[in-house]
């Protein structure tokens, strides 16, 4: 088992400097709890990136959050440049439902922007799991909003990153007898976006974790 006090008083002393909520610190819990309940044998790299991975997706929420769609114009270009011109970004400037149904119509599985599915199936939960395949694959595709129950947040963001179900690439790829590579393995969620920023969460949290007990 984990020593827990090591882990809490070395992750406070880096990321949570500031103070760490009571909520914060039961998500940190559910997850090591999740681990060492399932993926005890595991390489621990893979549980210090997926802290990271909640830490960074939660905004340090360590809680199933839902995901933030209230751009404005700029913010819209910089975060999906693909999917609007200028133009039509101030036209859905600070209107979440119409973003996320443009943003993401006709892909991860959704339908038109017509459809809504854009807006049903955006981002939830621990990893943010977004579109309705990826819902579909997790058997919530009728009640999305299951994807912020605790526990069943906790499985999709172990699953989804041991297994490669988000972008094809796992844990594994990552880190194993030949590789460490903290920051390649933002591929697991996201392409190459804040690498360097998650890989350094995941090397704070790699450090708090222990198994030495105080005598």
């Amino acid at each position: 088992m984990i020593n827990h006090t090591f882990f809490f008083y070395h992750i406070a002393d880096t990321l949570f400097k500031t103070g760490m909520s009571p909520s914060q610190g039961e998500g940190l819990e559910a997850i090591l709890a999740y681990w060492e309940g399932q993926h005890a044998q595991s390489d621990d790299r893979w549980l210090a990136y997926v802290l990271a991975t909640a830490y960074h997706e939660t905004g340090a929420a360590m809680q199933p959050v839902s995901e933030n769609l209230n751009y404005g114009a700029p913010g819209l270009l910089k975060t999906f440049p693909r999917y609007f011109t200028p133009a039509e970004a101030a036209a859905y400037a600070r209107k979440p439902e119409k973003i996320a149904n443009r943003a993401y119509a006709n892909r991860l599985g959704n339908g038109n922007e017509a459809s809504g599915d854009g807006w049903t199936f955006r981002g939830r939960g621990l990893v943010q799991i977004t579109g309705r395949a990826n819902y579909r694959t997790y058997g919530i595709e009728q009640t999305p909003d299951a994807a912020l129950d605790d526990a069943t947040a906790t499985r999709i963001l172990f699953d989804g990153m041991i297994h490669g179900r988000f972008t094809g690439k796992s844990l594994g790829d990552f880190f194993n007898d030949r590789t460490e590579d903290w920051s390649g393995a933002r591929q697991i969620i996201n392409r190459m976006d804040r690498a360097d920023d998650v890989a350094r969460y995941a090397r704070a949290f790699y450090a708090s974790i222990s198994y030495t007990k105080a005598a």
